[in-house]
């Protein structure tokens, strides 16, 4: 859990409240946080250490919705939109704690490889970033796709723009919903296609922003 400003997708710049959730199953071999995959009694460490903490680690904090909520204001953050993210966050049922911030004055997003149903308040910005043939095995679901608000895909070859329009052709309409192409890792082949295919498409590019200017 910490305060910082989102760095890609459409809500790129607002600053923000990340929850980080433990767990998934998913298995992309790019992840940049794979210190959540694993769920382990062994694990859990206190609230404050690790909002304490300076370095990335496999131990993480149990909290429930009401809980949650207190630490924001015990640790002063000034952030009003909250980032749940993950691991998966999806593999969660996130309706109580999504109402809650609501209720209280925050909006809400959430980051999810679209591999779970989603169960969240109807107010709820969720943000899809499909994984496809990743090593768990976990199909995108089209109710997820039908669900997000934007879809924010990470390419780095012509394959994947190709997997996503084959996704894309099963949800019922993309009227409303913003499409995003995030270049993995930057890399210059990758950037240049996503740039050429959202000037041809009207899409938008996301860039991992807080990678540049070094946050976290």
């Amino acid at each position: 859990m910490f305060e910082t400003i989102q760095g890609e997708g459409a809500h790129t710049g607002i600053p923000s409240i990340f929850v980080r959730l433990q767990g998934c199953p998913v298995g992309c071999p790019w992840c940049d946080t794979k210190h959540t995959w694993e769920i382990k009694e062994d694990l859990i460490v206190s609230s404050k250490e690790i909002i304490e903490q300076t370095e990335e680690s496999e131990t993480y904090f149990l909290s429930d919705d009401k809980e949650l909520l207190t630490l924001f204001e015990k640790e002063g953050y000034l952030a009003k939109h909250v980032v749940i993210t993950g691991g998966e966050p999806c593999m969660y049922d996130l309706r109580g704690l999504t109402t809650l911030l609501h209720d209280n004055g925050f909006t809400t997003q959430i980051e999810t490889s679209g591999t779970f149903e989603i169960f969240c308040d109807e107010r709820t910005y969720v943000t899809v970033s499909p994984k496809i043939n990743m090593r768990g095995g976990f199909e995108v679901l089209t109710s997820a796709l039908e669900r997000a608000n934007e879809i924010k895909h990470p390419i780095a070859m012509q394959k994947h723009i190709d997997e996503l329009d084959a996704l894309l052709a099963n949800v019922s309409s993309l009227e409303g919903k913003q499409v995003c192409l995030q270049p993995i890792s930057q890399q210059p082949r990758a950037t240049e296609l996503a740039v050429k295919t959202c000037i041809a498409r009207n899409w938008r590019l996301s860039l991992q922003t807080h990678k540049y200017i070094g946050i976290e």
